[in-house]
């Protein structure tokens, strides 16, 4: 009998053969019954009744690794185990050849369509147990290779001795590995369609990673969790809408805090769950926002150029420990959002690009898939397979870690197809235009699959254009988030604040111009990362002035930003005015607290969070002009600005702030409705750092016209600061 056809010997020895399971295995051969192993590294191989335990026949080796056999007295399949035997050593490993599919034809089916809502559950690594035995399924697309196989410690990094089964029409490839579990390290190797070894791919959909600078991707059981946070999960929808108020700590986990006397390493996440948590639920934040934990190779990029969209970074622990740190947030009242970043992806060898031998995540024109800014490749949007793999891991981490927002980072980037980019550097749409169509429906089409599954989430869109409706419903023509980064405000406000009291009476506009746009969009104010590297200096750094002078006029711009209409976000240090720029190598200057001016910043904004939550008037309308009446915005000459928020019923608050260290003394500010107002918070206090200019006790009303209403209150208005007013007593409006 001829065990095994001699082209078929040659190319599962070269690692040619495109389809090892018609051949390896058990199989009818002329009436008899077969079984085909390719084994490197051993001596024998017996075939081993499963059944019984009993021997049913040795392997000959036929060529090289090959080895193949006839059953004797066996007619009909039945399954088995293969013994291996080398020098004084024997051993029993089950054959992955053995066993059938794993993938069902919905899933098969699915796929093919780009329609597969939950493809991490048909995709990736799964430690599972296939016809009674423990192992791992690995899946993965890669529809124009000619032969994919699954390669680690376990095979010697051998690729001929694990290639995958392709799955009809869809393109994915598919084993069963016996033995293999969580922990597991693996890449897949992949010839493309002209029989050329790829370099080894990380997988698209790994749940884990090994710690960097290594690359290969990690088995990851996600099965087993136990959640503690059933009362946040029930009630987040309620404290996550536009009218309610949203306070945001961005941080960077990797420097927010080290451990010194431990080679100055980050903490992990469950440190982070203990000590991040407990600070931002002191300070009163009410969400935490991280730079993108999807794993990265380059901690340069701080995670803006993700390799493992399903795998939170291995720098901090395994994703149980990334979970326990999202349980505690949780249980301490806080949400949990980050950066999301569908908008490119680096060049890196492991990583998507030219995954199966051609451009298969991402345009093959450079003019389309190159992005030039960052050196990064471009998703190709318009393809559906593409949009499902990244509207999947959205839902990914909404689903799998209890994620309470994503934050879409570089939107403007995605919505039109010039940006960045000079005449001659881009593709036209079908229409001649610059927008990007496909990824605007990639966009619209990701926030309405995301909010049909979670309507208690929120996505969050970091754009830079006036691009219009950005938070509107789609069905209106909107994009869908849910809120938008204001980052015109941001630019305005902090070139405003670079220039000296003397000159800003000539710039008065920049604070005021974001009221002409500010309820066009569901906006939150952000003081990010961006704004405090790359030279850019600190916040505090900002500032003009002598030393006391930059701590005044940092109090008086947070006092600002907490009376301005819009949610707000400030990146970590900032709220203590950390000296220096941000450097993502190091941790922040928290030895800095020692100093009474910067915990007098800390302990400003803690209560600039604690009166935000608790006066309704500034933000239950956030998004709507009725929630804002300016008192007085036009005093270009005193750098004065005054204006009321107020909420749908109960006390306004009057906010008055000074960019001038020129204390104003019986200042009229008229009023929209006459009674008593408590000064309930002074950014110019003592226990803040201030001179300790206010009123005490408040002003009550008199009848004196004042910006156009027929009573006002007198108040002494402090230099660089800002003062915020309540409604306390009884009377009418005016």
């Amino acid at each position: 009998m001829n065990l095994i056809e001699p082209a078929d010997a040659d190319r599962l020895l070269s690692g040619q053969h495109a389809d090892p399971f018609s051949v390896l295995g058990m199989h009818d051969v002329d009436g008899s019954i077969v079984v085909r192993v390719l084994r490197p590294g051993v001596a024998a191989v017996e075939v081993l009744d499963r059944k019984t335990g009993r021997a049913a026949a040795t392997l000959e080796r036929v060529r090289d690794d090959l080895f193949a056999g006839a059953i004797p007295r066996r007619k009909n399949r039945f399954a088995y185990t293969l013994r291996m035997s080398e020098a004084d050593e024997t051993w029993v490993e089950e054959d992955p050849y053995a066993f059938g599919p794993v993938m069902g034809e919905l899933d098969e089916y699915l796929l093919g369509e780009g329609t597969h809502g939950q493809l991490w559950r048909a995709l990736g690594a799964h430690v599972t147990e296939h016809d009674g035995v423990k192992g791992t399924h690995f899946a993965v697309w890669a529809p124009n290779a000619r032969r994919v196989s699954v390669v680690g410690n376990f095979n010697n990094w051998d690729g001929r001795r694990h290639v995958m089964r392709r799955r009809g029409q869809t393109g994915v490839h598919e084993i069963f590995l016996p033995g293999e579990g969580d922990g597991t390290v693996y890449k897949y190797e992949i010839l493309n369609r002209d029989g050329a070894l790829m370099p080894l791919k990380a997988d698209p959909v790994g749940f884990g990673s090994e710690l960097p600078p290594k690359t290969a991707s990690v088995v990851r059981d996600l099965s087993g969790y136990e959640w503690n946070d059933a009362g946040w999960v029930e009630g987040r929808g309620a404290s996550q809408r536009y009218d309610k108020p949203i306070s945001v700590y961005e941080v960077h986990l990797e420097s927010w805090r080290r451990v010194p006397e431990d080679g100055d390493r980050p903490l992990t996440y469950r440190e982070h769950a203990e000590q991040l948590v407990a600070y931002a639920a002191d300070m009163g934040f009410t969400h935490i926002e991280l730079t993108p934990i999807s794993e990265y190779p380059f901690g340069g990029s701080w995670g803006y150029q993700p390799v493992g969209l399903f795998a939170p970074t291995s720098r901090f622990g395994k994703p149980d420990d990334f979970r326990a740190f999202i349980d505690a947030a949780h249980q301490a009242g806080l949400g949990v959002i980050i950066d999301w970043v569908p908008g490119h992806f680096p060049t890196d060898s492991h990583g998507l690009g030219r995954f199966d031998g051609t451009a298969l995540y991402e345009h093959a024109d450079p003019k389309e898939g190159y992005h030039p800014d960052w050196n990064t490749l471009v998703y190709n949007y318009g393809r559906a397979e593409v949009a499902n793999y990244l509207i999947a891991n959205a839902k990914f981490w909404l689903d799998e870690y209890r994620i309470d927002g994503l934050r879409v980072d570089a939107v403007a980037s995605m919505l039109y197809r010039d940006y960045s980019r000079k005449a001659g550097e881009w593709v036209p749409n079908k229409h001649g235009g610059r927008e990007n169509l496909e990824a605007i429906d990639f966009l619209r089409h990701m926030n309405e699959q995301v909010y049909a599954a979670h309507g208690d989430i929120m996505t969050i869109a970091e754009e830079s254009t006036a691009f219009p409706g950005v938070s509107a419903p789609t069905d209106t023509g909107g994009l869908g988030f849910g809120f938008k980064w204001n980052m015109g405000w941001m630019n305005d406000t902090l070139r405003y604040m670079a220039e000296d009291p003397i000159n800003r009476k000539y710039h008065h506009d920049k604070m005021t111009f974001g009221l002409h746009y500010a309820f066009s969009e569901n906006f939150i104010l952000p003081i990010s990362h961006d704004e405090v590297v790359h030279g850019k200096g600190s916040l505090l750094g900002k500032m003009p002035g002598d030393e006391w002078q930059q701590f005044a006029n940092m109090r008086a711009y947070l006092g600002f930003m907490w009376g301005h209409p819009g949610k707000k976000l400030l990146f970590m240090g900032c709220e203590f005015a950390q000296y220096g720029e941000w450097n993502h190598d190091r941790s922040l200057d928290w030895h800095l607290l020692d100093y009474a001016p910067h915990a007098g910043v800390q302990r400003l904004v803690r209560d600039l969070n604690a009166l935000y939550r608790a006066a309704p008037a500034l933000y239950e309308l956030d998004a709507r002009s009725d929630g804002f009446t300016w008192i007085d915005g036009g005093n270009a000459e005193d750098s004065i600005f005054a204006w009321t928020r107020q909420g749908l019923d109960g006390a306004p608050v009057l906010v008055v702030a000074n960019f001038t260290p020129i204390t104003r003394h019986g200042y009229r500010i008229g009023v929209t409705r006459d009674g008593h107002w408590d000064e309930v918070l002074n950014t110019d206090a003592p226990v803040y750092g201030g001179s300790g200019q206010g009123n005490p006790g408040g002003c009550t009303s008199e009848e004196v016209s004042a910006h156009g209403r027929s009573n006002s209150i007198e108040i002494t208005v402090p230099p660089l600061a800002t003062v915020f007013f309540k409604y306390s007593g009884t009377g009418t409006g005016s």
